[in-house]
């Protein structure tokens, strides 16, 4: 998912690890899964219902950003965005390449498209989810150094916050308010959140620990932060999740992370998905997965349907329902 990892695997900044023959050995216990032709690869994806259409958009492109179409979210159309297949295309907005984790939301009559480009935070906007997404200025979000994987979150008294990642001295999950128009954060309202500290998100003890692609929602009085952690080709990239009485926090990690993981799905490289509720109020979770337990790349698009559970505390815990697992096909 991310080039900056490329890059920091040849300096040796991270101690080795082979996660080829690691994958390798996991086939042997794992299951070796191989998609069908119709199989759709988008990395970091994102579903976001608008009047009885699902458009599902990810990492998937060096021009921009890839949308398909489903009524059921069984059968999706070939890419239809409105440039080329793409909803944003490159140069009608910020970015030369690396267009990462897309999060796409609806203010009034506005589309809005978050996403990352050249490892910064960018938005641009649309009057259809199918693009083209364009911004007015051509400019990033504020902030400190690189930042990758934002996520807009909408409180019930309207305030908007941005959680993010920034990439100092491992990937660490940060969050901002923005302003009310959506044109940038206020700086100075920047708070970590989360960063990798148990062995869950850590399996290879790198030096450079990553927790990413965050996703945020309400429920009663909890806010809950969904998160994947170690690197992306690990083959324990997984989801936990942590909860708060507050949307900076301070968050307390769930004891029943990981949530989703290979040891759940049978399958390598579960995370970086997002949430939403599907027709009928179901929570259902959208993420990539490895091509294959032998294989990295092109990542696969799964959905998974999540359940919330009552503990003794009076809160609940979400579990991961592991029969509802699919992976998105195109229509044939």
């Amino acid at each position: 998912m991310k080039n900056l990892f490329l890059i920091i695997f040849s300096l040796g900044i991270f101690p080795f690890m082979d996660f080829a023959n690691a994958e390798q050995a996991n086939a042997g216990h794992y299951h070796e899964t191989k998609m069908a032709t119709d199989t759709i690869y988008l990395a970091d994806p994102t579903i976001f219902l608008d009047k009885g259409i699902y458009y599902l958009y990810g990492t998937g492109s060096n021009q921009g950003f890839p949308v398909y179409q489903s009524s059921d979210l069984k059968n999706w159309t070939e890419p239809s965005g409105k440039t080329n297949g793409l909803a944003l295309f490159k140069g009608d907005a910020y970015g030369n390449g690396g267009f990462w984790a897309p999060q796409v939301f609806k203010n009034g009559r506005t589309y809005y498209m978050v996403y990352t480009a050249d490892e910064h935070i960018a938005i641009a906007e649309s009057d259809s989810p199918l693009g083209p997404f364009k911004q007015k200025e051509i400019k990033v979000l504020s902030g400190v150094g690189k930042q990758i994987d934002p996520f807009v979150f909408r409180d019930e008294d309207g305030k908007s916050y941005l959680y993010y990642v920034r990439l100092s001295e491992g990937n660490r999950i940060f969050v901002a308010r923005m302003k009310d128009d959506f044109s940038d954060i206020l700086p100075e309202t920047a708070k970590e959140c989360i960063t990798a500290t148990q062995d869950w998100e850590n399996t290879a003890k790198s030096p450079w620990p990553v927790t990413e692609g965050p996703t945020v929602f309400k429920k009663g009085n909890l806010y809950y932060l969904f998160y994947s952690a170690n690197d992306f080709r690990n083959p324990d990239y997984a989801v936990g999740y942590a909860t708060a009485r507050s949307p900076f926090g301070p968050w307390k990690k769930s004891d029943q992370n990981p949530i989703i993981s290979k040891n759940l799905l049978k399958i390598n490289g579960t995370g970086h998905g997002d949430f939403f509720k599907d027709k009928k109020g179901n929570m259902e979770y959208v993420f990539h997965t490895h091509h294959s337990n032998v294989q990295v790349s092109p990542r696969a698009t799964g959905l998974i349907r999540v359940k919330f559970v009552k503990n003794a505390l009076g809160s609940y815990d979400v579990v991961a329902d592991a029969s509802s697992f699919r992976f998105l096909m195109r229509k044939k």
